[in-house]
């Protein structure tokens, strides 16, 4: 009896990043498949962080439907938004995912697109994740905690006039700390 022995190595398929949990599925998808397939074919990772692009641009800058149509359109729909080294970056890899995406009319010539080159439009598209989802998020949890703590200062505050309207001495318990003017 002849048994069939099935190996598979255990390590990343890839060097697929983890991303912030703001980012939607069908992005997170598209962004495996272009990091999985980057070192077999440049030009399809290549079309991969395009079609990613336009659903980070259109996710994070909430495009309205009817703005909606090609990258080219979307992106000038918010082009103010982006700080102009990136934006510079984002039409590379736009104009580099074209190739990879739309076929031109001499489909007997092929623009190659080296993995290296499709690495490169994946760093880009990981940077957008960080500068724009993760630094969201964060500011999103900072925010969260500055409320918390201006509403524990107020509430500090209310209790401390109330204990002074109560006749309680506002330090009480802490004879000699000094200043009870409350400055």
């Amino acid at each position: 009896m002849n048994a069939v022995v099935w190996r598979k190595t255990l390590l990343p398929e890839a060097n697929v990043k983890p991303l912030p949990v703001s980012v939607p599925e069908e992005i997170r998808i598209t962004y495996r498949e272009a990091v999985l397939i980057s070192e077999i074919s440049g030009r399809a990772a290549a079309a991969m962080a395009r079609r990613c692009l336009q659903g980070i641009v259109r996710d994070f800058f909430d495009i309205p439907q009817e703005k909606r149509g090609n990258l080219g359109a979307e992106l000038a729909f918010v082009r103010e938004k982006i700080d102009a080294d990136l934006w510079e970056d984002i039409q590379t890899l736009r104009s580099v995912g074209d190739i990879g995406a739309h076929m031109d009319k001499n489909v007997d010539q092929i623009i190659d697109v080296s993995p290296q080159e499709a690495r490169s439009l994946i760093e880009l598209i990981e940077t957008l994740f960080a500068e724009w989802y993760a630094a969201r998020e964060k500011r999103a949890k900072n925010k969260l905690a500055l409320k918390e703590m201006l509403n524990d200062k107020r509430q500090a505050q209310k209790s401390a006039k109330d204990a002074a309207r109560a006749g309680i001495p506002e330090d009480a318990g802490n004879e000699g700390t000094g200043n009870a003017s409350g400055d």
